[in-house]
C-alpha cells in the first residue's frame, strides 16, 4: 500500500537539538544521523529528504551546516541534489543484505574468494599478556601476528588482526597469506575448527584505522572478536575484525534449539 506521507511529514516526535560531541564537527554529526536513516530505510530510495529549513530546525544548526552535510551525502553517492526540488535518496543507496546460508568455514571461503587482501604485517614475537592468556601460551612463548586489509576493488571492507600460537603459525607468511586465507593455512596443518567464541562491540576509529578503512576519524566501527578452538578445545586463533557500519553488517543464523543457550548470543554489561 502506498504511503501518502510527504518528506516533510513528521515521522515521530521532534527530537532534541543535535548534541555537541567533542571532536566531531556539527556538519559531520548531521551527516552521520542522515546517513544512518538512509541505510536503515527510514528514507526510502527515491524519497526526498526533509527540506533544508526543516533540517535546520530539527538539528538546531546553521543552514550552511546542513548544506555541508548534504554535500557529503552526495559525495558518498547516497543522495542526488536537484536544484529547486530538493535532495533525494538514490535508488541504489541501500543494498539488500545477503541472507546467511553458509557455515563458518564456507563463509570464510566465500569472503576469501570475493575480496582482495593486502598483507600489512606478519611477524613472530611475544604477544600481549591478555592474548597469551586466551591462547594458552606459556610465559616467554611466542605467537604469529598477522594484520590484513580486505577490499572489494578499491573499497576497503574489513581490517583483520590475528594471533596464532607459534607452533601452529610456522606456515603463516606474507607470501602464503597473499595466496591463501589464514583458515586454509591452519587447516592444511591439520587444524579442525571446533568451538568459536564471538563478541560484537563498537569503537571509534583512530587515525590509523580511519586511514586504512577510508572513514572519518572517530566515526563508529563494528568490532568483531573471535576466539577459535580446535575440536579438542585448544585455542588456535584470536581474531579481531574492524568494519564500517556503512559498508558491512553481521548476520547470524541461529537454530531454534539453540535460541535459549549461549549459542543464541549473550549480552555482557561492563559496569
Amino acid at each position: 500500500m502506498l504511503s501518502c506521507m510527504t518528506s516533510d511529514t513528521p515521522r515521530m516526535a521532534p527530537e532534541p537539538l543535535l548534541p555537541r560531541v567533542p571532536g566531531t564537527s556539527l556538519h559531520r554529526q548531521v551527516f552521520l544521523v542522515l546517513h544512518d536513516r538512509i541505510v536503515q530505510g527510514v528514507y526510502a530510495p527515491g524519497e526526498a529528504l526533509p527540506k533544508e529549513e526543516a533540517l535546520v530546525e530539527q538539528f538546531g544548526v546553521a543552514r550552511v551546516t546542513v548544506r555541508r552535510a548534504l554535500a557529503d551525502l552526495e559525495h558518498e553517492g547516497l543522495v542526488l541534489r536537484r536544484h529547486g526540488r530538493g535532495t533525494f535518496v538514490r535508488g541504489d543507496a541501500k543494498a539488500s543484505p545477503r541472507v546467511p546460508t553458509l557455515g563458518y568455514v564456507e563463509e570464510l571461503k566465500h569472503t576469501a574468494q570475493t575480496t582482495r587482501v593486502d598483507v600489512l604485517t606478519v611477524e613472530t614475537g611475544a604477544p600481549p599478556p591478555w592474548i597469551g592468556e586466551v591462547l594458552q601460551i606459556a610465559p616467554g612463548g611466542h605467537a604469529v601476528h598477522a594484520v590484513r586489509l580486505r577490499s572489494a576493488g578499491t573499497t576497503p571492507l574489513m581490517l583483520t588482526d590475528a594471533w596464532v600460537p607459534e607452533a601452529l603459525g610456522r606456515g603463516i607468511t606474507a607470501r602464503a597469506l597473499k595466496k591463501h586465507a589464514l583458515y586454509e593455512i591452519l587447516m592444511s596443518q591439520g587444524v579442525e575448527f571446533g568451538r568459536v567464541l564471538q563478541q560484537i562491540s563498537a569503537e571509534a576509529a583512530d587515525p590509523a584505522k580511519a586511514t586504512l578503512l577510508k572513514c572519518g576519524v572517530s566515526s563508529p566501527l563494528i568490532r568483531l572478536t573471535r576466539l577459535l578452538h580446535d575440536r579438542s578445545g585448544r585455542s588456535v586463533q584470536h581474531l579481531t575484525v574492524h568494519l564500517t557500519p556503512q559498508r558491512s553488517s553481521i548476520l547470524m543464523d541461529i537454530d531454534g534449539e539453540a535460541i535459549n543457550t549461549l549459542s543464541g548470543g549473550h549480552i555482557v554489561h561492563a559496569v
